[in-house]
């Protein structure tokens, strides 16, 4: 197993996502921390996969094309958009996905590579926030896209049901 951090948007939609991916063992969401200038708490998930079932870059492009990674929004500055490596060897492959999507989008992603050095978890009311209830309003009107996204683009690795599955 490998261990990857990512941060967007809300850690709800993001655990989703990434829970609904095959080769993903598991995700926990909570509050990432890196080094100056980005040391500053912010929503994020730390995801445990398999590279023989799914690849760093596919999770990493999942994780570009699922959030607003072109846009500056950060409501308190809890949300940034970031892939957070925890060795090394994970950068340059990081990296190269978010070259690869401004590339294939025409414009630069604001997408960080960036050290994990901290997290938090999140309360455990808020984990598996989907799997838990994936017919409360949110979950409905903003991880669903999400997942109807990866099942369109993402057929090969998505999950053929991520609700009310157990953690």
């Amino acid at each position: 197993m490998e261990r990857i951090g990512f941060g967007g948007g809300c850690h709800w939609c993001t655990e989703g996502v990434f829970q609904s991916l095959k080769g993903v063992a598991r995700v926990d969401q909570g509050f990432i921390q890196s080094e100056a200038p980005s040391d500053s708490w912010a929503e994020g998930v730390i995801v445990d996969f398999d590279p023989a079932i799914i690849s760093l870059a596919i999770l990493a492009e999942v994780h570009l094309r699922t959030h607003s990674a072109k846009g500056g929004y950060s409501p308190a500055g809890r949300y940034r958009s970031a892939i957070y490596v925890l060795d090394a060897a994970q950068r340059p492959e990081a990296a190269e996905a978010i070259d690869r999507f401004a590339q294939t989008t025409g414009e630069p992603a604001r997408t960080l590579v960036l050290p994990l050095l901290g997290f938090e978890p999140s309360e455990d009311r808020y984990r598996n926030y989907y799997r838990t209830d994936p017919d409360r309003p949110f979950c409905r009107r903003y991880i669903d896209p999400k997942l109807d996204f990866i099942r369109q683009h993402f057929a090969d690795v998505a999950l053929a049901d991520v609700g009310n599955q157990a953690p």
